[in-house]
């Protein structure tokens, strides 16, 4: 499936829920998410010395398909195409590899 196909089949799933605006809601969703997938990750480590497990790796796909339906919402709710927020993406990662600035900090560099 590919970003487009998967952002109109995300927003067919997704309601509005009552709050002050229509970003509210996937927002909170995306940061909730996020979290959910670091608590995994933090005890994958605590408990396992970072040995990632089968069951690791399914519990972690279905959070991270938790993340990426709220990013499809926001950005839908927003008149982002995902698709075009992945493109973006690659194009600055591949901007700052040839200038050699892939670590440091900011968002300009």
């Amino acid at each position: 499936m590919d970003f487009s196909g998967y952002q109109q089949a995300a927003a067919r799933t997704g309601g509005l829920v009552a709050t002050d605006h229509p970003i509210v809601y996937p927002t909170l969703g995306l940061v909730n998410e996020a979290g959910e997938v670091a608590g995994k990750v933090k005890k994958i480590f605590r408990d396992r010395q970072g040995v990632i497990t089968d069951a690791d790796r399914q519990a972690l796909t279905l959070e991270l398909g938790d993340v990426l339906w709220y990013l499809s919402e926001l950005c839908t709710r927003l008149e982002i195409r995902l698709e075009d927020v992945a493109e973006h993406n690659i194009a600055k990662l591949a901007d700052r590899a040839s200038r050699g600035v892939l670590g440091g900090d900011g968002d300009l560099r």
